[in-house]
């Protein structure tokens, strides 16, 4: 799974790493963010904007919103069947900015778990394959994000045997394409990023709060 990841940009960083996408004015850098917490995420509504959305998809046909506590990650071998995601992944998918995650790796006592940061080699944002809902409590709008996970690389192999799906910039306009796309159409994204193009490294167990959200967690151990 992926249960934590870094988005260390402003907004200038972020117009810069994302073109052709309008960021909100305010933004701060984040080193641990969290699910249930506001993530940016660039849905395929055709407003070519980034937005906040809670990360932990509600599905529109939720009786209570805590259920988007348990759908963080959206494995991309059951999207297509699961009735949380089948719909949004046909309708609704979204980038999901990023420059970072981390990851738990089980040392030889299985209490013993070291937090790994991973990140592209070449220490460029990114952005991750997601899927997304509008949850209607009322005259609300709830928006609402999952981030879509796959298996490992040989990097990652090690560490986890998942991994979240990192979308090439070559692929986001497609991805993106508000018109509804068959499953079959969009699987060939959902692959591994490849291994020689990422690095890992141990860092603190600052990262095991989530009220930590400092530079310190991503330092190296």
């Amino acid at each position: 799974m992926c249960g934590r990841f870094t988005l260390m940009l402003d907004a200038n960083g972020l117009q810069v790493a994302f073109p052709t996408f309008t960021p909100p004015p305010m933004v701060a850098p984040r080193y641990n963010i969290a699910p249930t917490q506001p993530v940016l995420a660039i849905a395929n509504d055709g407003k070519s904007k980034i937005d906040f959305f809670l990360w932990g998809l509600i599905p529109s046909w939720a009786k209570d919103p805590s259920m988007g506590a348990r759908m963080i990650n959206a494995r991309a071998e059951t999207l297509a069947e699961k009735p949380s995601f089948k719909n949004a992944y046909k309708r609704r998918r979204c980038l999901i900015p990023a420059d970072g995650f981390y990851e738990w790796q089980k040392g030889p006592d299985s209490k013993d778990r070291t937090p790994m940061f991973i990140h592209r080699q070449d220490r460029q944002p990114f952005a991750f394959a997601g899927l997304w809902e509008t949850w209607h409590p009322g005259d609300e709008n709830i928006l609402s994000c999952a981030i879509i996970t796959t298996t490992a690389n040989p990097l990652m192999a090690p560490i986890h045997d998942r991994m979240p799906v990192i979308l090439p910039q070559s692929a986001w306009e497609e991805w993106l394409d508000p018109v509804e796309q068959p499953p079959a159409e969009l699987d060939k994204f959902l692959r591994p990023y490849p291994a020689n193009e990422m690095a890992a490294y141990p860092v603190s167990t600052l990262v095991n709060s989530a009220a930590n959200d400092r530079p310190e967690c991503v330092l190296p151990a």
